[in-house]
């Protein structure tokens, strides 16, 4: 009798622990709304063409990568990257001109290219994430305009 009862216990406490532990995961997966990223937050993640691509003048960092990879803007144009990867990263240009800082899960970064050329950048804490921007002139900012 002593070992039925005993058996029960255990029984319940194990569903009581495996219910535990679903309600720590589910709270901890939806803990992202109060990371506090680094660099400019603007909040927004969802994409310019509904949440499963880049919008225009964005780049997200996902799966480890930077996407699109080479992105291609005119000068005035301010780029946004959002992480969308579960650890932090960086977007730290080659030449020292800009850097994010760790952008949290979520976080946003914003720089905005004012003169042409090409411009390297990378991720300091994955160095073998490496992507660039080209900035081409304006139209109408040309002599004679």
């Amino acid at each position: 009798m002593k070992s039925l009862i005993g058996s029960k216990s255990r029984l319940l406490f194990g569903i009581t622990l495996i219910f535990g532990l679903i309600a720590i995961s589910n709270s901890c997966s939806k803990s992202s709304a109060y990371n506090t990223p680094q660099g400019n937050n603007t909040g927004n993640n969802t994409g310019g063409s509904g949440g499963t691509v880049p919008g225009a003048n964005e780049v997200w960092i996902q799966n480890m990568t930077f996407n699109p990879s080479n992105i291609s803007v005119t000068a005035g144009t301010t780029i946004t990257w959002t992480n969308k990867d579960a650890i932090g990263h960086t977007v730290t240009s080659d030449a020292g001109l800009f850097d994010s800082g760790v952008i949290a899960t979520n976080g946003t970064y914003q720089y905005t290219f004012s003169t042409t050329g090409s411009y390297a950048y990378h991720c300091k804490i994955h160095p073998g994430m490496i992507a660039s921007v080209t900035v081409t002139a304006s139209s109408g900012t040309g002599p004679g305009y």
